[in-house]
């Protein structure tokens, strides 16, 4: 069976145990009807469905580890404490979080897990007292604390929602600036989310002359969701469609072999960035020879990322573990890579 055929197997057996309670049923059928009311603007429904999507990653424990594909989260692996302090993306993970809010030092790891090389993730919660919480989801490749949420940091009898504008405004400032540094660079727009069952906030940082922001967060009841979108994790968070054309309209060929993290992180370019001079005529392998980076470079990145994509499909997921099965399979694709690093937007693919 493939792997879609398991996903989609293991998909039905888990919906046939799962009991939607009314009070959602509703709530899903009430955003139905709203969608279908033709006067209303896309802007309004934009921010609806977003308001929806977060109160219900808010709302529902285990939205927690909701970041990852569908894939990730099937070959997910739990982690113990002690493996999350001697693995080293955990260990660097706790390192920032200690450094930022010296306190979390006493608070204990309640769960954990990850996805081999792509994602780890931690709980941590103050032991006793107020039942303060981190969640934080660190990119494997880049060692960069990629979303993090802060909850239950006010007393209940004001939580942070209640708080004004400008005090809300502080508490984010001062957890971004904790984990990753000064952010008067930034431009800063906030705005209240349509979700009719709780007051949401939508916080938009952004570097100036950017239209993506750098760092997106949310704000709702006592916690804090922040999604670092911008930097470093564009690359590998970021997907782009129709990364080359052909006549004048998206061509999609190569999209797999160059939406690739580590290749991203090779060139230090978004896939945004990449899809703009790849549309002036060049080649990845030209946009590479810019910053003295090799062919075989390229291609050494790409064909291993493809094998083990590959190869967990045969494998049920599971990551292999023979270095020399990885080795042989990048082999066997580099001719493929390298037709496509080779090729440029608007000619002729070669066969």
């Amino acid at each position: 069976m493939t792997i879609e055929g398991k996903i989609r197997e293991h998909l039905h057996n888990e919906a046939e145990k799962i009991t939607c309670p009314p009070a959602i049923s509703k709530r899903i059928e009430q955003s139905y009807s709203d969608y279908f009311q033709p006067k209303r603007s896309k802007k309004n429904m934009k921010k609806r469905l977003i308001g929806g999507i977060v109160a219900a990653a808010l709302l529902i424990p285990t939205a927690a580890f909701a970041a990852p594909t569908l894939i990730e989260m099937l070959t997910r692996t739990p982690m113990t404490a002690e493996q999350v302090k001697v693995d080293k993306v955990g260990h660097a993970t706790l390192e920032k979080l200690y450094s930022a809010f010296p306190e979390t030092k006493s608070f204990e790891i309640i769960d954990a897990s990850q996805v081999q090389g792509v994602q780890t993730s931690i709980i941590l919660q103050e032991k006793g007292g107020t039942g303060k919480k981190f969640i934080l989801h660190t990119n494997s490749s880049t060692g960069k604390i990629e979303h993090v949420n802060q909850e239950n940091w006010e007393p209940k009898d004001k939580p942070l929602i209640a708080l004004n504008d400008q005090e809300i405004k502080a508490k984010v400032d001062y957890l971004i600036t904790n984990l990753y540094g000064h952010i008067e660079e930034y431009e800063f727009a906030m705005e209240q989310m349509e979700n009719p069952d709780q007051k949401t906030l939508m916080l938009n940082y952004t570097k100036k002359g950017s239209k993506t922001p750098f760092y997106q967060v949310f704000v709702q009841g006592n916690t804090i969701s922040l999604s670092l979108i911008g930097g470093e994790t564009t690359a590998s968070t970021m997907k782009v469609e129709g990364l080359f054309s052909k006549d004048g309209k998206p061509d999609y060929f190569a999209d797999a072999y160059l939406n690739d993290a580590n290749l991203l992180s090779l060139l230090q370019i978004s896939a945004t960035e990449l899809k703009e001079e790849l549309a002036k005529g060049k080649s990845v392998v030209e946009i590479a020879a810019a910053k003295q980076i090799s062919k075989q470079q390229v291609i050494d990145v790409i064909a291993q990322t493809q094998a083990v994509l590959q190869m967990q499909g045969e494998n049920n997921g599971n990551t292999p573990k023979s270095n020399s099965s990885i080795e042989q399979m990048s082999k066997a694709i580099e001719p493929k890579v390298s037709q496509v690093i080779e090729h440029k937007t608007e000619t002729p693919l070669k066969k």
